[in-house]
């Protein structure tokens, strides 16, 4: 069975919504017999592909399997190069290392690793993240923006922006962004985002955004040892997401954003994420490398940097920090 014509068929289907496509006019389409048309039908229903026939009408697509391949989530794209390029896996160890080595290979931006599963999945500081099975996003986005490498740590804001819109626009659930990196819903993290660069000293060679989003988990799918902070949209919204729906938002808001932001700089973004901001306004604390600040989170500048005013009244810029509520 040819895998290519398989995909383009399905392709096809979801393009064509709940509109029936006749056998012979696959047939015609592909160039293949309508015998042939139905062998590939008969895969695509045993993928998990909900594809009904209609007499003399011919076949038409129900539902889509709850899959990242590239068949599935890329029909119905709105962009114009975040994801156009797709390299799918059902299991990596993390979909960050298999983007900054496309990236070194010269993949072209936008292109995006997707993957079911990671094992070693990370975020900052190279702590762990649990990648369930079949149950989140957890993807790596190549950028290659036209930027200096200073500037490369504003697409964590840039991106948490895009993923708080794409995740209330699926799902209508209000999320709040926790700098610099942390998406929360009802004060547990639903998503992290991972912002890595390739650079030279006066330009940025590619960005690698990782983003992983917890979607469809129940609370059993998380170690015990983070139930109690970790939180998914599912249990949220108490439905599950369509993880491909949710995937092409992303992509669609993200290079919206990255477009207002090369175009006009973080000025624009930043007024975005303070909107969704649960950190300006509140006292917290800001474990750093060196220290552990205590005060109050007054705002961020224009270059997304984190202002605190301690109880002295001196204003501290914290360019990383784990942040947590003071009490």
């Amino acid at each position: 069975m040819n895998t290519a014509i398989t995909n383009q068929l399905a392709r096809r289907l979801i393009k064509a919504g709940d509109a029936a496509i006749s056998g012979q006019q696959f047939a015609e389409e592909f160039g293949i017999s309508r015998t042939a048309v139905w062998k590939h039908i008969k895969e695509l229903q045993e993928e998990g592909y909900d594809i009904q026939s209609v007499k003399k009408k011919g076949y038409f697509l129900s539902a889509v399997p709850d899959s990242l391949k590239p068949e599935v989530v890329q029909p119905l794209l709105e962009t114009a190069v975040i994801g156009r390029n797709i390299n799918y896996h059902e299991t990596v160890t993390s979909t960050q290392i298999i983007a900054h080595q496309l990236a070194q290979d010269g993949a072209p931006g936008g292109t995006a690793v997707l993957a079911e599963t990671q094992t070693a999945g990370r975020g900052r500081l190279a702590r762990n993240w649990d990648s369930a099975a079949g149950k989140g996003i957890w993807m790596s986005i190549i950028l290659r923006p036209a930027i200096m490498p200073q500037r490369a740590p504003q697409f964590t804001l840039v991106t948490a922006v895009a993923v708080v819109q794409a995740i209330e626009e699926v799902t209508g659930l209000r999320p709040e962004i926790k700098w610099p990196n942390d998406v929360l819903l009802n004060g547990r993290k639903c998503t992290g985002i991972l912002t890595e660069l390739q650079a030279d000293m006066d330009s940025v060679q590619a960005l690698i955004i990782g983003i992983g989003l917890n979607a469809n988990q129940t609370q059993d799918d998380f170690d015990p040892a983070v139930r109690e902070v970790a939180t998914s949209l599912r249990m949220e919204g108490d439905k599950p997401v369509e993880r491909a729906v949710l995937v092409r938002s992303i992509f669609r808001h993200l290079e919206k954003y990255t477009d207002l932001y090369i175009e006009n700089g973080f000025a624009p973004l930043k007024v975005l994420w303070e909107s969704y901001s649960v950190t300006i306004g509140k006292r917290i604390r800001a474990r750093t490398a060196r220290e552990v600040l205590e005060g109050l989170a007054i705002g961020i500048t224009d270059d997304g940097v984190l202002e605190l005013k301690t109880d002295d009244g001196k204003i501290h810029t914290i360019y990383s920090a784990d942040i947590e509520l003071a009490t």
